[in-house]
């Protein structure tokens, strides 16, 4: 059990620190503030396996000297602290090269307080026994499922945290959020041979996460389901990525669109704007405002107001990933989707991003297509993010005449993605589980290569 304490702080930290940073002979400063707590519980054949607990608080500190900036952190808050972080990061700043795109988000882009409460908190507090037996009784659940053989562990845990961002320029915000976590994985075994299966799921409110049982019985239906996998020949078929894994083939699209990625020119897509990149109806949808989501937020990490909006609309890229210094690079303005650590420069991330459904369940995707691959599972994806050229290893499910037939494994699915967005026919399975979500993905005609 590991166990670090939060020091006592000022109320007004991050202020007395920018104002610090200005009279050490900064320009301008912002600095943030972490402050988490947790607890996890993981356990392996209904015994505990381990505990951890953590209650921290941090400090980032970035300044600014003309065009010339530096970044420093810390978890000991102490005034000596405080005083040698302000001198430390004044003195760096001086001595870095100038950029030309370093500052702050302008003053016209930045949120404006009182901020929309979007149900990110739950206050609820899960005691380490509490964590134990829901843990057990998941693995317990997955155990009883025929067929599967041990256990990899159940594991659960809650967190909160609060994170702020104060500016010399004017802003100061603050939002919190908490999280309750639960999973479980298994192993299965038929004559021999193992497979894997787990699942786990993370929810902002402990009342809207399901219950152990679900968890441990899912896990395990899903290890023995695998049970018994074959190998299968190299071909061209229908490939359909299920809801778990369809998020991943289309990543690759969000990154393509980033600004610095943009900037550097280093992007398959980065001469598509305006232009359709996926079929027809396919709309990403970025919401930083859902209720209770993963990703949602008042704010980005520069402070700039944020706004839902479709980066794709019916197929047609819309817009780049913007943070301030990527925004003047290109001449444009941040897109509110500024993403920071502690320490150093921002990058950009999405808040809570959904693909629209269509009309057809995964059963209805199987049926249109006859034959081909369900995969279920994905690992080692390789990128050209210059190209689009992608692959990765997979495995799933073979099916015929529209149904399961049986499990495979040591597969590889490869193509352009170019021209796999343009083919996606959209399953009407899309859930919410996490900050990206996408329902079933069906492309016609995909390189597979096996056995």
């Amino acid at each position: 059990m590991t166990e670090t304490l939060a020091a006592p702080v000022s109320t007004d930290l991050l202020n007395d620190i920018v104002k610090a940073a200005l009279r050490a002979g900064a320009d301008a400063a912002e600095a943030v503030s972490a402050d988490r707590r947790s607890l996890s519980v993981g356990v392996r054949n209904g015994k505990l396996e381990d505990v951890e607990r953590e209650e921290s608080r941090d400090l980032g500190l970035r300044v600014f000297v003309g065009q010339r900036q530096a970044s420093v952190s810390a978890s000991d808050l102490s005034p000596a602290t405080q005083a040698r972080l302000v001198e430390r990061a004044v003195a760096m700043a001086r001595l870095a090269p100038e950029d030309p795109h370093a500052g702050f988000a302008p003053e016209d882009r930045l949120a404006r307080g009182p901020f929309v409460d979007l149900d990110l908190f739950d206050p609820t507090e899960r005691s380490a026994e509490v964590l134990e037996q829901v843990s057990a009784e998941a693995e317990a659940a997955a155990l009883a499922v025929t067929g599967v053989a041990r256990s990899e562990g159940g594991h659960a845990s809650w967190s909160s945290s609060r994170w702020r961002l104060v500016t010399s320029h004017g802003f100061d915000g603050a939002y919190e959020g908490s999280a309750f976590s639960l999973g479980v994985g298994v192993i299965a075994e038929k004559d021999g041979a193992m497979e894997r299966g787990g699942e786990s799921r993370s929810m902002r409110h402990l009342s809207d996460l399901p219950g152990a049982e679900l968890i441990g019985r899912t896990a395990g239906e899903r290890a023995v389901a695998r049970t018994g996998a074959r190998k299968i020949a190299s071909t061209t078929a229908p490939v359909i990525f299920d809801n778990r894994m369809s998020s991943q083939i289309v990543s690759p699209a969000i990154g393509a669109i980033s600004g610095p990625s943009i900037a550097r020119g280093t992007s398959f897509l980065k001469d598509r704007m305006g232009q359709r990149v996926f079929a027809e109806g396919v709309t990403l949808i970025d919401d930083p405002f859902r209720p209770r989501g993963m990703g949602s937020t008042p704010f980005d990490d520069e402070g700039v107001a944020v706004e839902k909006r479709a980066l794709f609309d019916d197929g047609v890229l819309t817009t780049w990933l913007l943070n301030s210094a990527a925004a003047r690079q290109l001449g444009l303005q941040s897109t509110g989707h500024a993403s920071r650590g502690l320490a150093g420069p921002s990058g950009v991330s999405t808040h809570n991003l959904h693909m629209e459904p269509g009309e057809r369940n995964l059963a209805g995707l199987m049926v249109d297509a006859g034959t081909g691959l369900l995969v279920t599972s994905m690992f080692g994806p390789s990128l050209n993010g210059n190209t689009g050229d992608w692959s990765a290893g997979v495995s799933g499910f073979w099916f015929e005449n529209g149904v399961i037939a049986y499990p495979v494994n040591e597969v590889t699915v490869a193509g352009k993605l170019t021209d796999l967005y343009l083919r996606i026919q959209r399953g009407s399975d899309l859930e919410f589980r996490g900050g990206f979500n996408v329902p079933s993905l069906m492309f016609d005609a995909v390189a597979i290569a096996g056995k």
